[in-house]
């Protein structure tokens, strides 16, 4: 198996986890409630980390809010949930963290943009003072470089170089060095405050796909601190699951990135938990990081017009999903496990030999009868009514006897 060669940075510890350094990717998402209402943001961080999220991000905007973080960590306690949380700071960041130390205590990473810090002296004075709180209270920080809030000095100050230079360059160029220097000037202006390199993870976040892989291609190259990859405002839907992947995945493949989140902007009522589940199938589809069984079923053909394979496939999936809580307790190896559910003769077999379990129908027409096979072995063949069921049965019986 091919697994893309990562890019060797600095581990940085966030709560219980740890970023970089040859450490698994991690996966990250952010709660939208509003934090200072502890009990809701409570419940959606919970949410979220049960549904595979390893570090979640609230918003720290207010005092409210601020004074609400304690709280909101102590529910978490309280359900015996450690997670590592991350407070996102805009504007107003270095007055909160110094009026509320309880705040800055229970976060467990800050998130500095350095394009909004302030402005002229003020935007050094205010960066300063939250970088020496988290020297204070221990704590890693996340200098998150935003396409959208990006430090109109500096790239006022590029554009101006860029316009009187001999050959001048693209001002998407221009632009994208802009989001790179302000992450790396901020990085070393943290260091010579005191702050350490391996307490510093940079991010530069930009929503078009070629530009995000740019961007993230000249920063990599340029240092090895631990880097947090996202598409921001990626979208709502097929458009941010396609785009988060297509960026995400380009970057991986070529070993950048220690951490990743997929900013998806979720449907009115739907749950947040999708971007946790779309974060964690790029990695497992390119064999980066297992999190759950995998269900290889083929896209159906005139050789399977009836539903019965879809149905038999969306069952399968299902009790997967359900088992896996449980399994992994356990037997964490189960995460890598392939099951592959075939409609038809063509490549069932195949497919079905390639798989730890895989079960292989004979296509539309024929009564629903199927042999089983595990590890490549044809093992039984099933049929009639308790098709479905008996086939659960084999994987659970399966699961049993992984060592």
């Amino acid at each position: 198996m091919f697994v893309p060669q990562r890019k060797e940075t600095v581990p940085v510890r966030v709560g219980n986890i740890t970023v970089g350094g040859g450490h698994p990717v991690v996966v990250q998402s952010m709660t939208n409630t509003d934090t200072a209402d502890a009990r809701s943001t409570a419940d959606q961080v919970a949410e979220l980390f049960l549904a595979g999220s390893e570090v979640v991000r609230i918003t720290v905007n207010t005092q409210e809010a601020a004074a609400a973080v304690p709280e909101v960590r102590r529910r978490l306690e309280d359900q015996g949930l450690d997670v590592p949380l991350v407070g996102d700071f805009h504007y107003n960041g270095h007055v909160l963290l110094r009026k509320f130390p309880a705040c800055a205590d229970a976060l467990d990473k800050y998130r500095i943009n350095p394009g909004n810090v302030g402005k002229g002296a003020n935007h050094d004075k205010n960066f300063a003072t939250m970088v020496q709180c988290a020297i204070d209270h221990q704590k890693p920080v996340r200098i998150g470089v935003n396409a959208g809030s990006l430090d109109q000095e500096l790239l006022s100050s590029l554009m101006e170089t860029n316009a009187r230079s001999a050959i001048p360059q693209d001002a998407s160029v221009v632009f994208l060095e802009a989001m790179v220097q302000s992450a790396l000037r901020s990085a070393h202006a943290a260091e010579e405050l005191g702050l350490r390199r391996n307490q510093i993870i940079l991010s530069c976040k930009i929503s078009k796909v070629q530009e995000l892989v740019r961007v993230y291609r000249a920063l990599a190259d340029r240092t090895d601190h631990s880097l947090h990859l996202g598409l921001t405002e990626a979208g709502m839907g097929m458009k941010g699951i396609v785009g988060s992947t297509a960026g995400l995945s380009i970057l991986l493949q070529q070993g950048i990135g220690d951490t990743i989140r997929v900013s998806l902007t979720p449907e009115p009522g739907s749950s947040r938990t999708q971007e946790v589940r779309v974060a964690q199938q790029i990695l497992q589809a390119m064999d980066i990081r297992p999190f759950l069984p995998q269900v290889t079923a083929c896209p159906g053909c005139g050789r399977t017009t009836s539903s019965y394979f879809q149905e038999l496939s969306q069952q399968v999936e299902k009790f997967l999903h359900a088992r896996m809580p449980e399994w992994k307790k356990t037997k964490p190896q189960v995460a890598s496990l392939q099951v592959a559910v075939m409609g038809c003769v063509v490549n069932g077999p195949g497919e079905s030999k390639a798989a730890n379990l895989g079960i292989s129908l004979p296509g539309t027409g024929e009564a629903p009868r199927a042999p089983v096979y595990e590890d490549g072995v044809q093992v039984v063949t099933l049929e009639g009514p308790t098709l479905a069921q008996d086939f659960l049965a084999r994987i659970e019986a399966y699961v049993a006897r992984m060592r």
